[in-house]
């Protein structure tokens, strides 16, 4: 049966909803689908143990704001039918400032309470260096210090500086570095990894995560700022994260509690600050240290790049850009016309046949661009664990064909285009020019020849170059017609753009194309589009053609 939705987290969704103060994508992403697992699915709120946590707080020298509340709400006590925590997996990307120790602090001491049901539930929190690590214990530790509640607060916590053991509960809380000794025998009731930004591998990450189990109702909690290190479990976080929100990929327990800017540009209004910081309503001194931090970003924005990074949530380097804001990804989905008879350009790519391949048909009318995507998945291939999208229901769907095999065969490819061909109208095969060589001869027999420049263009870096910017005008006008599409969506969202340089082997200081992650996120469906609309002037405005040829077969 449904639950209704607790005040606490009802208060923060309508806070998020009515714009004031103003919320990112995400979190209002976030809110919708906890809105939608209240309505749709069989929870439990353990009303009488929310109460009791949050009852702590007359022994804290602050009070849990809204959004806090919000969270330990639905992390800490909401549950399936079966006790098992609904989202037994918190992942927490805050500001600067917003006070993520404090909130670990608190929600520790309510872990290793008399209010906990589940006895022995320690709770390491995990950091690459011992001062983040330690700073939570640290905080509780002030906590019980107090003069006006130790006497009280004594009965029920045993202290050290190492240590906060809950006398009833026996759940001990530690805070622990990675070093691995003293790993062995770990027995956590949650594991809480703090600033995750640092993190460069899961190395740690694993061995932590392998003490769970062991006790009733594990938990883990990922708390950050955003960092400089790329490629590392922070970026596998939040591109998890927001295929939840945003792709409809199933949560598998995680809440995804993300909150920053979207833009560069978004900075210059503080009104916009509250989007990366959901405490600055609330703590004056907070907005006026972000405000003078503004000013000295904006004189110095070469010293002073952590401000962008850890205030604003903004990766601060501009080497990396995203394609596109989501929302101009989303806008593509709209219905295609019949494309009966057209004339296209067919987009091909891969990295190795051994992985993911794509084949994008690209039809233009006037300024309007319209693609059929459709990509080949190897089953064999060593880096498909790594994906996270849900392509089996993907292939399904249609969008993409589950090869079983060693590799995916060009004849594949060629059939998938002299199909097209029957339909369309095919002008020109555009591809990279170094991936020519494995395809060639299943290419040839369907009538494209590198030799013959009139049927096919292989791309280089120079060519993407140029069209990069009829790619940009074509999403910031909504101009793209792609269907539902999510295989598509999917591998733009997992593309960067960054500026050439000598290293690349071009140095004009434009932009091209590349992977966030080189393994687990595809760009081959994006890749397959952009080589086709390297092609685009031979399609001239892009008017149709007469009717499909007879026979033709629909794709």
């Amino acid at each position: 049966m449904p639950c209704s939705i607790p005040p606490e987290v009802l208060e923060y969704i309508e806070l998020v909803e009515s714009g004031t103060p103003r919320a990112c994508p995400e979190q209002h992403a976030l809110v919708a689908m906890v809105r939608k697992a209240f309505a749709t699915e069989d929870l439990r709120v353990d009303r009488q143990q929310l109460d009791n946590y949050l009852g702590l707080q007359k022994y804290f020298q602050f009070r849990l704001f809204p959004w806090e509340k919000f969270l330990m709400a639905l992390w800490d006590c909401t549950y399936r039918p079966d006790g098992w925590p609904r989202w037994k997996t918190l992942f927490c990307m805050v500001g600067r400032g917003a006070g993520k120790d404090g909130l670990i602090a608190f929600d520790s001491a309510c872990s290793i309470s008399p209010y906990n049901p589940v006895g022995h539930y320690n709770v390491d929190i995990c950091a690459n260096n011992e001062d983040q690590a330690t700073q939570p214990c640290r905080d509780l530790v002030e906590v019980l210090e107090t003069p006006k509640h130790e006497a009280k607060l004594k009965k029920h916590f045993y202290h050290t500086k190492e240590l906060i053991q809950g006398r009833k509960n026996k759940g001990v809380m530690k805070g622990r570095t990675n070093n691995p000794k003293g790993r062995d025998g770990m027995r956590s009731g949650k594991i809480i990894f703090n600033e995750v930004h640092a993190y460069e591998n899961y190395d740690n990450i694993k061995v932590f995560v392998t003490g769970l189990g062991k006790v009733d109702q594990p938990r883990i909690g990922y708390f950050t700022s955003n960092g400089d290190v790329s490629d590392g479990p922070l970026d596998d976080k939040l591109a998890q994260a927001r295929r939840i929100l945003f792709e409809g990929e199933d949560d598998g327990g995680m809440l995804p509690f993300i909150c920053c800017l979207e833009n560069r540009d978004q900075v210059h209004d503080p009104d916009n600050w509250y989007m990366a910081n959901p405490s600055l309503s609330y703590r004056p001194a907070l907005l006026q240290e972000t405000a003078d931090e503004y000013k000295d970003w904006l004189e110095h924005p070469e010293q002073n790049g952590d401000f962008l990074t850890k205030r604003m949530g903004l990766r601060a380097g501009q080497k990396e850009i995203s394609v596109t804001d989501y929302e101009q990804v989303k806008a593509t989905n709209r219905p295609l016309p019949d494309l009966s008879g057209w004339s296209c350009i067919v987009g091909l790519d891969y990295a190795e046949l051994s992985d993911w391949a794509a084949v994008n048909l690209h039809f233009r009318q006037g300024v309007q661009r319209f693609d059929i995507n459709h990509a080949w998945i190897c089953t064999q291939s060593k880096t498909l664990p790594r994906v996270k999208a849900p392509w089996r229901a993907w292939a399904e769907a249609g969008h993409c064909t589950v090869v079983d095999d060693v590799s995916i065969s060009p004849d594949l490819l060629a059939d998938y285009i002299r199909q097209a061909a029957m339909v369309y109208n095919v002008k020109l095969l555009a591809m990279d020019h170094y991936r020519w060589t494995l395809v060639s001869e299943s290419m040839r027999k369907i009538g494209f020849d590198a030799n013959d420049k009139n049927r096919v263009k292989l791309v280089r870096p120079s060519d993407i170059m140029q069209v990069e910017p009829v790619i940009q005008e074509c999403f910031d006008r909504g101009l793209f017609t792609w269907d539902d599409n999510p295989c598509l969506r999917w591998s733009v969202n997992n593309t960067k753009r960054i500026r050439s340089s000598k290293k690349l082997g071009v140095d004009t200081g434009n932009f091209i194309y590349a992977k966030i992650e080189a393994k687990s996120r595809k760009t081959d469906p994006w890749m397959a589009l952009v080589a086709s609309m390297v092609g685009e002037p031979v399609l001239g405005t892009g008017q149709a053609v007469g009717p499909p040829p007879m026979g033709a077969v629909k794709l």
